[in-house]
């Protein structure tokens, strides 16, 4: 393959263009995006619960959402990495997309007021609350390889093997597992390039609440992230409730916080009508 070498003027050109187009994009947004979601988390109300699951610290659950509900994942009092993946139920090879999702929404750091998008341009996800906003759409999840250099001699679980099984349980296979969501994984970009963790953005008892924009099978691992620093091999217990949410208005923040919002709820509709 060739390389092709660019000069500095270049580069600085093909940047100013990208900063250009970035800062049109960001122009429609109507409303800033609002604080994180208070602590401690406030009781859902009872008579909207469906279902409420503890997932064991390094294992994985799925379940089927539909339109309108939402689900909370609580870390409760413990400090862990939620792996998520998700597909349209009603069609499996469209799937969560967090390249997109970055790209149409000019940022990697995701948090309350944004959306989730899959493949084919369609939200799955409104980000409703969220304590957090330390939250990895990058780096991907553990493997057998990966723990193994970082736990050596320990008997672990990972992420990748979780979600594995939860495709093969769903009647899906390995190829057809899209990128990883990591919830309370504080990851970014270092100065000098490369994924650096910021703990001090991570806290014991965070909670995100994810509404469901279209029907979706879901699946979680809790298997501790790659970067994680802790050199002990001890993930911890989430608890995950999902509950019927409040429908949404049109002015909703999630859908009218960027033009690319507003497009992917177009694009539901028609795959609605």
């Amino acid at each position: 393959m060739m390389h092709v070498r660019r000069s500095p003027e270049e580069i600085a050109a093909n940047r100013a263009r990208y900063e250009e187009h970035q800062k049109k994009g960001l122009e429609f947004a109507p409303k800033a995006l609002p604080c994180p979601s208070p602590l401690p988390a406030p009781a859902i109300d009872a008579a909207a619960v469906i279902h409420q699951e503890t997932i064991a610290g390094g294992w994985y659950w799925s379940t089927k959402l539909a339109c309108g509900e939402a689900i909370r994942i609580d870390q409760g009092e413990s400090n862990s990495t939620v792996a998520l993946v998700a597909w349209n139920a009603e069609d499996t090879s469209e799937r969560i997309n967090l390249v997109d999702t970055a790209k149409v929404q000019w940022t990697t750091a995701l948090s309350k007021g944004r959306v989730i998008f899959s493949d084919m341009g369609r939200v799955m996800f409104s980000m409703i609350e969220d304590s957090s906003g330390a939250h990895d759409c990058l780096m991907g999840g553990s493997t057998a390889a990966s723990n193994a250099a970082k736990y050596p001699g320990e008997k672990t679980r990972n992420t990748r093997d979780n979600l594995i099984l939860v495709a093969v349980k769903l009647g899906l296979d390995r190829r057809d597992i899209p990128g990883i969501l990591n919830l309370f994984a504080p990851v970014r970009l270092a100065e000098g390039g490369g994924f650096g963790w910021q703990g001090k953005r991570s806290n014991s008892g965070d909670y995100v609440e994810l509404r469901a924009e279209m029907d979706m099978l879901v699946g979680f691992s809790t298997c501790p992230h790659p970067l994680n620093p802790d050199p002990t091999y001890q993930p911890k217990p989430v608890v995950i409730t999902r509950y019927r949410a409040t429908v949404s208005a049109a002015d909703d923040l999630c859908r009218t916080a960027t033009a690319e919002a507003a497009r992917g709820f177009e694009n539901n509709a028609l795959m609605q009508a």
